[in-house]
């Protein structure tokens, strides 16, 4: 299985010639983590709520169009395993702040039927403002060597668990492998995928936060990142594939 990110533009895949399985494959993985902004909640519960300025940029190298006024289309790049490529897209939605919550989930895709793949992604983000002694010494290390004399007196902690569940159209001659191996190596591919964009979009936001506010960026152990157990519970996916 492999992962090409694009810069630009995502290219055109060709599609094999040969017909596709109705049935889809479904494959799932979740993860929880957190990451530690350098200053008071409020401060960055307002600077989350803006997200209109902070999304897009962060969000590179991936190819980002916004849709109204709390949606995303996200491209996230090209992947292929067994022969068989796709460039797959997500619809999200950015749900502002209740009581220090962030909700962001998967949308429809506008005047999109059948692409081939669905995509459930469910996410959530809590924030708890904490005594910046709980951050450790990475705090310390940062205000000095960027020539911050005064810590702060509190931080905030944003933690997270995402899950991301994915069914897949692929062509008959996937099938042909074990449903083991196909169903293996999907998994995997997902949680490469989790694991290449999660850090590099969490330190992005937290760079652009405190490059914003002026404060000395955090190191990048201030974040954190760790694959969990999948419930059994199973997705929902729409009826995409008995068209």
């Amino acid at each position: 299985m492999e992962c090409q990110w694009t810069e630009n533009n995502l290219t055109d895949v060709s599609k094999p010639s040969e017909p596709f399985e109705e049935n889809p494959i479904c494959f799932q993985t979740k993860f929880i983590g957190y990451m530690e902004m350098y200053s008071d909640q409020q401060t960055v519960i307002n600077y989350l709520n803006a997200h209109q300025g902070w999304f897009c940029r962060c969000a590179e190298p991936m190819k980002t169009e916004a849709m109204g006024e709390n949606g995303y289309i996200l491209s996230v790049g090209r992947f292929s395993s067994f022969g068989y490529e796709v460039e797959p897209k997500i619809a999200v939605v950015l749900l502002s702040s209740q009581d220090g919550i962030y909700l962001m989930n998967t949308i429809p895709f506008p005047e999109e039927s059948n692409l081939g793949y669905e995509i459930d992604y469910k996410a959530s983000m809590q924030l708890e403002e904490v005594s910046a002694k709980l951050a450790g010494e990475g705090i310390v290390k940062a205000y000095k060597k960027q020539g911050f004399s005064q810590l702060p007196d509190v931080i905030t902690k944003v933690r997270w668990q995402l899950q991301m569940d994915v069914a897949i159209q692929f062509p008959k001659f996937i099938h042909k492998l074990p449903l083991r191996v196909i169903q293996q190596t999907g998994d995997s591919l997902l949680s490469q995928i989790i694991r290449q964009i999660s850090p590099r979009l969490t330190y992005k936001v937290q760079e652009d936060f405190h490059t914003y506010r002026h404060l000395p960026v955090p190191p990048k152990n201030s974040c954190y990142l760790e694959k969990v157990m999948v419930s059994k519970e199973k997705a929902t996916f729409k009826s995409l594939f008995k068209d």
